[in-house]
């Protein structure tokens, strides 16, 4: 959160909530840059954070890809203007995402990525 807020944006929901049917979801943050959009007086986005921590990082995987695609999908039917970022670490992003496996989750479900550094709670890259 601090690394977006570095970066401009404001923390507008905590968590970001949304209905679908009788089924309630939260991705972790909604944001907001008023700066970004040039053609819009705002830019919005949804951020699922995801640490990779586990002892698995396949089982991280999937479960992060299975996340991010039902969020997609779901802000995509109520909140078309908000994009999904899938935040993760710097390793994650090096241990993860930059091998065969990793490039091929990514684009089986077109997942952009908001890399940031945990110690300097900075934004590394945004790759959507």
């Amino acid at each position: 959160m601090k690394a977006l807020e570095k970066d401009g944006w404001r923390i507008t929901d905590d968590p970001l909530y949304l209905k679908f049917g009788d089924r309630k979801l939260y991705v972790d943050l909604g944001a907001q840059n008023d700066t970004i959009g040039a053609e819009r007086e705002d830019y919005k986005i949804a951020v699922e954070i995801k640490s990779f921590l586990s002892v698995s990082p396949v089982a991280d995987m999937e479960s992060a890809a299975g996340q991010y695609a039902l969020y997609k999908r779901i802000l995509a039917l109520q909140q078309p203007d908000r994009p999904i970022y899938l935040a993760i670490p710097q390793r994650a992003y090096v241990n993860l995402f930059q091998n065969e496996f990793g490039e091929l989750v990514r684009d089986t479900f077109s997942i952009s990525l908001l890399i940031f550094d945990e110690e300097d709670e900075t934004i590394i890259q945004w790759i959507p």
